[in-house]
């Protein structure tokens, strides 16, 4: 919009003035519109468009069209905006001097002195200086609102790492200790119950498995929430362990890794095993099942993982979505794969989770 009403006041101003005829005087009308035009893509390329504007002024001068350099100023307002100072500087002394001999240059006649009187009144200094002077104001304005914008967002990552903080200490404090004497009374059972010579209930051995894993897993997480440490390193590697504390609590578990094993992201290896854990948590918890059954199967760009179980669950009735169940959808949905989690056909219930990982390396 700019551009169009700089060029059309430029035009109208060339059509009013008086100026000799000749044979090149549709070029000057041309060059006067095309320096207002070219304003458009002042801020996409701020040099070109001075470069241009400038070129334009010296060209319908020497025709003899006595319009100011309107355009012109725009374009340094514009060049200056960006950062441009030392070009700009450049080009406008430039363009200082080559004015006056556009001028003499034209069919109008005069003297030396009435071109430099002509050639200052098409570019005034001082309306030079001020179009790049409020160019550079502009220009210090944005960025110094650039640098409140990452001051605000410094500030608030500040206060999301003081809050992760705050969150680990509140952990610190109400879990972690509860857990260890869990860990620690169950082991002392255990080892006394041996010393004694008794039978270890299995049970017995599942919460004291349980509460060490626990204890090292939230741990881990508690790092996390500092930034000491990486994430825990869980992943599909770890589910044996898995299958062995499900045995522990009686539960006849079974693991088949099916396909052609391949590297998977670390996002989905570390998802992957979550799967399986939470799963199984939930068949030992509510499914009141026997057996379970986890399946691993690598196939080209995909990863499956299935757990089923022989519970209680009825096929045909929707799942309760509770909270482990939510979590596990959305872990899945954050890397792009999908989730089934419903009763089978047969009784009990399953798991099936499947993740893009690409090709295959």
């Amino acid at each position: 919009m700019i551009a169009v009403c700089v060029a059309a006041v430029l035009l109208v101003t060339a059509l009013a003035e008086d100026h000799p005829g000749t044979d090149l005087a549709w070029l000057g009308y041309a060059l006067v519109v095309a320096s207002g035009l070219a304003l458009a893509a002042g801020r996409r390329a701020p040099i070109p468009v001075l470069a241009v504007t400038g070129l334009c002024a010296v060209g319908y001068q020497a025709i003899g069209f006595d319009v100011p350099a309107v355009a012109y100023l725009f374009a340094v307002y514009a060049a200056v905006r960006s950062g441009h100072r030392v070009i700009t500087v450049a080009v406008s002394v430039a363009l200082l001097v080559a004015l006056p001999f556009a001028v003499m240059a034209s069919p109008v006649d005069g003297s030396v002195g009435d071109a430099f009187t002509q050639a200052r009144g098409v570019l005034e200094l001082a309306w030079l200086i001020a179009a790049g002077a409020a160019g550079e104001a502009l220009r210090q304005a944005e960025r110094r609102a650039d640098e409140a914008e990452r001051t605000r967002e410094e500030t608030a990552r500040l206060r999301a790492t003081q809050e992760r903080l705050h969150i680990a200490r509140e952990l610190h404090d109400s879990l972690t200790h509860q857990i260890s004497i869990i860990k620690v009374q169950s082991g002392v059972a255990v080892h006394l119950a041996r010393k004694r010579g008794e039978h270890v209930p299995d049970a017995l051995l599942a919460i004291r498995d349980a509460a060490r894993e626990a204890n090292r897993e939230l741990r881990a997480t508690l790092d996390t929430l500092r930034d000491d440490a990486p994430a825990p390193p869980h992943g599909l590697d770890h589910v044996p362990d898995l299958v062995e504390r499900a045995r522990g609590t009686g539960l006849n578990t079974t693991l088949t890794i099916a396909g052609q094993r391949h590297d998977v992201p670390t996002a989905v290896d570390r998802t992957a095993y979550r799967i399986v854990q939470e799963a199984l948590t939930n068949t030992a918890r509510h499914a009141a099942a026997e057996t379970a059954s986890i399946r691993i199967d690598y196939r080209p760009g995909t990863l499956a993982v299935r757990v089923d179980d022989d519970g209680k669950a009825v096929s045909g009735t929707a799942p309760v979505p509770g909270v482990g169940l939510l979590g596990m959808r959305e872990r899945v949905t954050a890397l792009g794969g999908s989730l089934r989690a419903e009763p089978r056909s047969e009784g009990g219930f399953s798991v099936q989770a499947e993740f893009p990982v690409g090709r295959p390396s």
